[in-house]
């Protein structure tokens, strides 16, 4: 689809909840004509779309839309109800490249987080001094375990010398 950039006017203000997490700038805004339905049932607005820079299944129409149109968006069967001077308008969404897209925008943030954790570990390698960043040339000596002074083992029966448990070394005999 060929878009006409001279309609495109600017705009600035952010928005969320396209990429989660994430806030989004528009290139701009631009006010166009829409119309859904058929031949014999249809209506036409004129909505402001913010042009953003990434792909989509959806033109994210929002409350203002849903408003002008008195739409009923249901989210799960991907379509979107609408009264018109002949009836109820349906409109529905494509599964398939919804799915798609949206596996995109989690590939997307994920992309972003790693990137921004990769930066947050780089910044702080490079305030560690170069001792800190080397690595020992020696294996580490391995420690040997010491028996707890405060506990002593006692064997549980005469017949298994197996069978003990250890008991703090101050209790008295009895």
């Amino acid at each position: 689809m060929d878009f006409d950039f001279e309609r495109l006017q600017p705009y600035e203000e952010p928005f969320y909840g396209v990429i989660p997490g994430k806030g989004s700038y528009p290139i701009g805004r631009v006010i166009l004509p829409v119309t859904s339905g058929t031949q014999a049932n249809y209506r036409t607005e004129h909505l402001t779309f913010d042009v953003d820079n990434f792909k989509t299944s959806y033109a994210i129409l929002g409350r203002p839309m849903l408003a002008r149109f008195m739409a009923i968006p249901h989210h799960t069967y991907l379509v979107l109800k609408m009264p018109a001077p002949n009836g109820v308008l349906f409109i529905y969404g494509d599964v398939e490249t919804s799915y798609r897209c949206d596996t995109e925008a989690v590939q997307l943030v994920e992309a972003l987080e790693l990137s921004a954790k990769a930066t947050a570990m780089v910044a702080e390698a490079q305030k560690m001094s170069k001792d800190q960043l080397t690595i020992p040339e020696k294996e580490p000596t391995s420690t040997e375990l010491q028996p707890n002074p405060r506990v002593k083992k006692i064997c549980l029966s005469l017949e298994f010398s197996t069978k003990t448990a250890l008991i703090g070394a101050d209790l008295s005999e009895k």
